[in-house]
């Protein structure tokens, strides 16, 4: 008969090496893949119970794709592998002298632990900012981010003093990276494609869209001429791109950049950057810059045999190519995911491990319909075909089948209609709009 580690966990002891992961995102998944079928207990645990194709949340924001469309459940994803238990909890401490971890739901001990518990938004301290910024790390986020834009046009329509009518029309993104670049593009869409029908009242040109980025140009991850050229599609579409600022305050109404220049408006969306999500237990000297845990040449943690840390939350030494770390994406997460569980393999086997060596693809990002670029080894490209390079690589990497079908139909169905279906604002009223303030004098 099984014998139950905890009566909360509820995990029974197979007699194999357990082997648990934490956190469900692109490189959690891999490792749970890699293990599939070998002679391991393998038990995930995430506070939420799907995994969320992050790269798409800002189509959620914009109303372009339904919740549905990029995320994909836990259970169903591995409900055929025997060897996989998964539990919604959320991993408050490790314990590794104990090969023990403490969670929301109970404890339970481990053979092998693999962090993959990715990154949250950085606000670089800026308390202010983050109390009165959106952000956008997961679908929940996606979601009350729709609702935001959708009913701030709505209290627009309701404004009778045109500042107070700007400010709910107007939109602050901070950051010029890709997740920044998508959602000023795909606001502009809205804007220019959906917006003047739904809101026949107001009038579209008041609504400016500002993208702000510190540094001095766009993308600074991919070449500089695809930044020139994103920066080149954003102007041309009306977006109002401000580099070489930085947000110096916001207090939910006003915006203070550090060139002194002050915009009005009642929406920042915070895309300028992330720090790692470590668990608690692991020994502050093994946190590096970026919030990030040190891991070896086979991201084991270092110092430690048996935890391994992979993606966003791990900082590998030792790649001369990227002497700051892999880029907090999902591809190094993937190809780490998949070599820790090879190297977990060798390790029950008694075979040498392989280091992580990272092979970069490219990077890629889409600022508009036909308007993209795209950098791969040695090629770069922009506009109409990169734009179909971007869909079909994005539309390949979405987990699971149902999920592949359900965007490629949205996103032809927002092609020949030059529409966005899913503009509903759901959930309970979490902005808070003082109505005397929109209207001066009775209607």
């Amino acid at each position: 008969m099984p014998k139950l580690i905890t009566t909360r966990t509820r995990i029974a002891d197979l007699g194999r090496p357990r082997v648990i992961v934490i956190g469900g995102g692109f490189g959690g998944l891999e490792v749970v893949k890699g293990l599939r079928g070998f002679k391991t207990q393998v038990v995930l645990f995430d506070k939420y119970n799907h995994h969320t194709f992050q790269p798409l949340l800002y189509q959620v924001a914009t109303s372009g794709l339904e919740t549905n469309s990029i995320v994909a459940p836990f259970r169903k994803l591995f409900g055929k592998q025997d060897d996989f238990y998964f539990r919604l909890g959320e991993v408050k401490t490790i314990h590794p002298d104990e090969n023990y971890i403490e969670t929301s739901i109970g404890g339970v001990k481990y053979d092998y632990l693999v962090i993959a518990t990715g990154a949250v938004t950085n606000f670089y301290g800026m308390s202010e900012v983050e109390k009165n910024a959106s952000s956008m790390k997961n679908i929940v986020d996606a979601t009350k981010l729709r609702n935001k834009i959708i009913r701030q046009l709505e209290y627009a329509l309701l404004a009778e003093d045109l500042e107070v009518m700007n400010s709910l029309m107007d939109f602050v993104i901070v950051g010029g990276g890709p997740t920044g670049v998508e959602l000023a593009g795909a606001l502009t869409e809205l804007k220019k494609n959906v917006f003047p029908m739904d809101y026949k009242e107001l009038d579209m040109r008041q609504m400016d869209i500002h993208l702000i980025e510190a540094s001095p140009r766009l993308l600074n991850g991919m070449s500089e001429q695809a930044g020139k050229k994103a920066l080149e599609f954003l102007t041309d579409m009306g977006v109002k791109v401000h580099l070489n600022a930085a947000v110096k305050s916001y207090d939910g109404y006003e915006v203070i950049l550090s060139s002194g220049e002050r915009l009005i408006s009642r929406s920042l969306i915070w895309a300028a950057g992330v720090k790692g999500n470590p668990v608690a237990g692991i020994a502050p000297e093994l946190i590096a810059r970026g919030n990030r845990i040190m891991v070896d040449e086979f991201n084991r943690v270092k110092g430690y045999s048996n935890i391994f840390a992979i993606g966003d939350v791990a900082l590998l030494d030792g790649d001369v190519k990227f002497p700051k770390g892999h880029p907090m994406m999902a591809p190094p997460a993937q190809q780490q995911g998949r070599l820790v569980a090879r190297n977990i393999r060798n390790i029950i086997l008694k075979k040498p491990l392989k280091p992580f060596r990272y092979f970069d693809k490219g990077s890629m990002a889409t600022i508009g319909r036909h308007k993209a670029v795209v950098d791969m080894k040695g090629v770069r490209f922009q506009g109409f075909f990169a734009w179909y390079v971007w869909m079909f690589v994005h539309l390949m990497s979405i987990v699971g089948f149902r999920n592949k079908v359900f965007t490629f139909f949205s996103w032809m169905w927002n092609y020949f209609s030059y529409d966005r279906s899913n503009r509903l604002i759901i959930g309970r009223n979490e902005e808070k709009i003082n109505h005397e303030e929109l209207n001066k004098q009775p209607v």
